[in-house]
């Protein structure tokens, strides 16, 4: 009983993670058609019924070509940072609250910020590695921006658990069957959003890869397969950080039409802010981090332990 239990288990995971590869596929797909009319352009319109094929040619052309190492490279570390960092960006779907047979624990809250926080080291390692001057400024933008922005991500987190009093994301949904939490903290929310913004390096916080200034950052010497590595493990940490906005925020996790709406809803956002707003300046950022949404954290965390006191 206990090796067909094992055998379920990894077919529910290999089945996760072949959902999340096609679901990543497809909102770059959604990405570069949504771009393209706010551009007033068509975007892929060639492959398929309106270029619904695009992602998996796209990923075929970029899995079939010439992997290309810089000289004075350290080898294999710069090989193995963006097999780690879509790895990193795999196991954190392992907690989601599903109904069936896969991994739910008590402290899965904690295991997603360890793992946010686990993958900046990809990043870190993938600029140093390739020996550029470019590459090595993008690694060391992507630290001081996780650094920034992972101390209040963690202490809004926190004021969810002192309303909860758990770290299990199951306990979120049955909390949010009368009113969501996004009522209740709509300014929290709203830091959480841009914080998930900062979080996967999207734009407006793209500075580890700005091309303006560093012409691609971490990720210049990667070609072919390291380079879509790097590619899903940040639409795959797009996805999964949608997700968990609308578990924590929009009501949790249920297999409805109206949860997977919302959900598609948050990752429409990420494009929709891509498509409208420029790329802020580097300190602009720090200083949002540390004199806007850290105090606004810390405030609110005081505010729901008062409330939460004086009910008890």
């Amino acid at each position: 009983m206990y090796m067909i239990d094992l055998m379920l288990m990894l077919i529910g995971v290999l089945i996760l993670i072949l959902g999340v590869l096609i679901g990543t596929a497809f909102l770059v797909l959604m990405e570069r058609k949504v771009l393209g009319y706010i551009q007033i352009r068509k975007g892929p319109n060639k492959l398929g019924f309106m270029g619904v094929i695009q992602p998996f040619s796209d990923a075929i052309k970029l899995f079939t070509k010439e992997m290309i190492y810089p000289y004075y490279s350290n080898y294999l570390i710069f090989y193995f940072s963006p097999v780690l960092a879509f790895a990193m960006s795999l196991l954190i779907w392992f907690v989601i609250p599903y109904y069936f047979n896969l991994v739910s624990f008590n402290l899965g809250l904690l295991f997603i910020l360890s793992c946010l926080s686990f993958g900046v080291y990809s990043v870190m390692v993938a600029g140093w590695s390739s020996n550029s001057n470019y590459a090595l400024l993008g690694g060391l933008r992507a630290v001081a921006q996780t650094i920034s922005y992972e101390v209040s991500l963690a202490i809004i987190l926190l004021s969810n658990v002192v309303l909860v009093m758990s770290f299990n994301l199951v306990d979120y949904t049955m909390f949010q069957s009368k009113i969501y939490f996004f009522m209740v903290m709509i300014p929290l929310s709203l830091c959480w959003i841009s914080s998930m913004l900062a979080e996967t390096n999207r734009t407006p916080f793209d500075f580890a890869e700005g091309e303006s200034e560093l012409v691609s950052g971490f990720n210049i010497e990667y070609s072919s397969g390291g380079f879509a590595l790097i590619f899903l493990a940040e639409y795959s940490s797009i996805l999964f950080m949608s997700l968990l906005f609308v578990i924590l925020y929009l009501g949790g996790f249920e297999l409805s039409f109206y949860f997977y709406m919302k959900f598609v809803f948050i990752s429409f956002l990420f494009i929709w802010v891509r498509g409208t707003l420029p790329r802020y300046r580097y300190d602009k950022l720090m200083y949002l981090a540390w004199k806007s949404y850290l105090p606004i954290s810390l405030n609110f965390l005081l505010f729901f332990l008062g409330l939460k006191i004086f009910f008890m």
